[in-house]
């Protein structure tokens, strides 16, 4: 597989929505850090990631993780944690968990259309033989 010429990173591509600041991006892109090796393999271009909480600090908050990657279907994590460090971690987690699903459901050995081979065609007649 070839090198991607502007690999996706969580700085390049990560967004804040509902119940983040920009001054919590920061917070957010250094928690998320360690997501970089797994957008490495896609565009930065065709990469962005969401994330937002709805009710932050209280009872029942939710916290909302969405990639969007070109080409493949939309990837939403989320969680109910209490504590919003605890939240983020758990998003984060489960959306380096389905990256790497999608990734290995798309080698060949996980995916039986990448796997077949397309078989010889054989010679209906068969040369017949002579006597001898």
């Amino acid at each position: 597989m070839s090198a991607v010429s502007n690999p996706a990173t969580v700085e390049e591509c990560l967004r804040v929505g509902a119940g983040f600041s920009q001054g919590d991006r920061n917070w957010l892109a250094e928690q998320f850090a360690t997501l970089d090796n797994r957008l490495a393999s896609f565009h930065a271009d065709a990469t962005e990631l969401e994330i937002s909480v709805k009710d932050r600090e209280a009872r029942g908050q939710k916290v909302t993780l969405e990639c969007w990657i070109s080409g493949r279907d939309k990837i939403v994590t989320t969680s109910s944690e209490e504590d919003l460090h605890a939240a983020v971690m758990d998003v984060r987690d489960d959306l380096r968990r389905r990256l790497n699903d999608a990734k290995h459901r798309q080698e060949p050995r996980n995916n039986r259309h990448l796997r077949e081979v397309p078989t010889p065609e054989i010679d209906p007649e068969p040369e017949a033989s002579t006597p001898s």
